[in-house]
C-alpha cells in the first residue's frame, strides 16, 4: 500500500470511529477520510441499505437485537474489505464480538465528548431511537455511564468538543502518527 499523507508509515488497518451518538463520528470520519484519501463508510448507512429500512424503522419493526445482529455482521464484512474510515453507531462497540473484530482488523478511535456537547448535538434531530423512550437528557446520561467504560478499550481516544472539526481531525492524525512510531 502506498503511503498516505498521515506520515511515513503506511496505514495497514482501517480506522474505526466509536463513541456516543452526537460525538461527531460521521462528520469527523468524512473529514479524516478525505485527508487520508481513503473511502468513508458509515455502518448505519450500510445497514439501512442492506435492510431497505431506516435505523429507526429497524428498531421499531424488528427490534434492537435484530439491529445489533445486522450491525455486527455489516461491520465484520466491511473490515474484511479494503481499507477505509468506518463510522459506527453508538452501540456497536458494546457487542463483544464486534469489539473483537475491530480490535483484530482495525485501529479503533473513541471520539469522546462531554455530556453537554452530546445533548446539544442530539437535540438537533429526532432520529435517535434510543432517546425516544423518555427524557433524552436522562437517557443519554444513562447510555454514557454504560458505554464509556467499553469505549475506553479503544486503541486511541480523541476529544470532540466545540472547537472546529478540522482541529479534532488534526489531533486524531497526530495521535495515529504517534502510535505508528
Amino acid at each position: 500500500m502506498t503511503n498516505h499523507p498521515l506520515g511515513p508509515a503506511a496505514l495497514t488497518k482501517s480506522i474505526v470511529l466509536v463513541g456516543m451518538m452526537g460525538a461527531g463520528k460521521s462528520t469527523v470520519g468524512r473529514l479524516l477520510a478525505h485527508r487520508l484519501r481513503l473511502p468513508f463508510v458509515d455502518s448505519d448507512h450500510e445497514i439501512e441499505a442492506a435492510a431497505a429500512l431506516s435505523v429507526s424503522q429497524i428498531f421499531e419493526t424488528l427490534g434492537e437485537p435484530a439491529f445489533r445482529d445486522a450491525e455486527r455482521r455489516v461491520i465484520a464484512r466491511l473490515l474484511d474489505g479494503p481499507l477505509c474510515i468506518l463510522s459506527t453507531g453508538g452501540g456497536a462497540f458494546m457487542n463483544e464480538q464486534t469489539r473483537a473484530v475491530i480490535k483484530e482488523k482495525a485501529l479503533s478511535v473513541w471520539l469522546q465528548a462531554e455530556f453537554d456537547v452530546l445533548l446539544e448535538r442530539v437535540s438537533r434531530t429526532n432520529n435517535r431511537p434510543l432517546l425516544q423512550k423518555g427524557d433524552p437528557a436522562i437517557l443519554l446520561r444513562e447510555l454514557m455511564q454504560t458505554r464509556e467504560p467499553l469505549y475506553a478499550q479503544a486503541d486511541l481516544t480523541v476529544t470532540s468538543d466545540q472547537r472546529p472539526l478540522e482541529t479534532t481531525v488534526d489531533r486524531l492524525i497526530a495521535l495515529i502518527e504517534e502510535k505508528d512510531r
